[in-house]
């Protein structure tokens, strides 16, 4: 599955690169990871460079983490609209923000938005993504 619910505040702009344009003018986002993976990945990196050291580290894993490249840690109770994320690369946004699940999937439906490639979803199904967050319910979508 590539789509998730990201949680953000109700005047949440995801950034766009300053540089680039899509061909209609429209703005191309800036990919972010999920913010919950910054630590993760922190920890993870830290780990090998104190088994293996700097250079294999840099190999296996690349440059260490770079907080920019994550959702921001929005204040508590702030972040409470839905939007939706495709995940097959860092993340970007493929709607706005609504305030509850039942009009994010009616938008997503209504628009024909992406669920997997070429593929859209109807209602319930978008609905049954919004409602869980994402990953668990793609296999419901497309039976």
């Amino acid at each position: 599955m590539s789509r998730e619910v990201r949680m953000v505040p109700p005047d949440w702009q995801h950034p766009t690169d300053e540089y680039k344009t899509a061909r209609d003018r429209r703005p191309i986002y800036q990919p972010l990871y999920d913010g919950d993976g910054y630590d993760e990945q922190c920890a993870a990196w830290e780990t090998m460079y104190a088994e293996k050291g700097l250079q294999e580290t840099l190999d296996y894993l690349g440059d260490p983490p770079h907080l920019e490249d994550y959702m921001p840690e929005f204040p508590e109770g702030t972040a409470t609209y839905y939007m939706m994320y495709e995940t097959c690369s860092e993340g970007t946004p493929i709607s706005p923000a609504f305030a509850t699940p039942e009009e994010l999937a009616h938008w997503l439906a209504d628009t024909g938005a992406s669920a997997f490639g070429d593929m859209t979803a109807p209602y319930e199904g978008w609905l049954a993504i919004a409602r869980s967050g994402g990953v668990e319910a793609a296999v419901e979508v497309f039976k």
